[in-house]
């Protein structure tokens, strides 16, 4: 299990200065859509500046054509981030497709496909997918992982089944992760760091009990200690 921590302050500074506290570990650094539409390659040098060691997963979860994602993606992969996602909406050509384009690289990222957003309840899911969460993320996962990706983006409560579908090898990264019990905020599905251990979690996103914590290092020095026993 290794620490990804969601960059989700409201201003380059904020999230550089989050990256400054935490530099002496090396740890995964999620950059979102707002950060990056933001703040740009500047911004993922600027981290690496920090410390070079910092992985960092750009979650822009790419939805489009075939061809459009296989630019993206391999645009991504020039980057040099270490790990990026897609839309398993987006289905088992645009995949296979994305895949194919960044064969060419030795060092490729790591590529996950979103399942179901922890934003859901059953209810609403079901109202766009017509599948409960559980099924459809099954589902979702099985076609990434016959298309090539490495893993996928759900919530701790389907990843054990995923890689009982799948393989054990096979990814799951996780948000919504609240690490000893913190408000859920507006995610539905979220689970502790204990939980997510149970349940195969390799990537834990912790966000909010970090960043809005009055000392974000004593709390990733908590996170760690607690996975470090596992």
């Amino acid at each position: 299990m290794e620490l990804c921590v969601a960059l989700d302050l409201p201003s380059a500074e904020e999230n550089l200065s989050l990256a400054e506290s935490l530099k002496s570990y090396d740890i995964w650094m999620k950059v979102g859509f707002r950060s990056y539409i933001r703040d740009g390659k500047p911004f993922i040098e600027a981290l690496k500046a920090i410390n070079p060691n910092f992985k960092i997963f750009l979650d822009l979860k790419l939805y489009d054509i075939p061809n459009t994602m296989a630019d993206a993606a391999e645009e991504i992969a020039k980057i040099g981030v270490d790990m990026f996602n897609i839309h398993a909406s987006a289905g088992p050509v645009a995949m296979k497709t994305v895949m194919e384009r960044l064969s060419t690289y030795e060092n490729r990222p790591l590529v996950l496909a979103v399942t179901a957003l922890t934003s859901f309840d059953e209810e609403n899911f079901q109202a766009i997918y017509e599948k409960g969460i559980d099924e459809k993320a099954e589902q979702f996962a099985k076609m990434s992982y016959e298309n090539g990706l490495d893993g996928v983006v759900c919530s701790t409560f389907e990843s054990r089944a995923i890689k009982a579908a799948t393989s054990d090898k096979f990814l799951t990264l996780c948000p919504g992760i609240r690490p000893f019990g913190e408000d859920a905020g507006d995610q539905q599905r979220v689970a502790t760091l204990e939980l997510a251990n149970k349940e195969g979690v390799d990537y834990p996103v912790v966000g909010r009990p970090i960043y809005k914590d009055s000392n974000p290092q004593a709390k990733v020095d908590q996170i760690l200690e607690v996975i470090s026993s596992f």
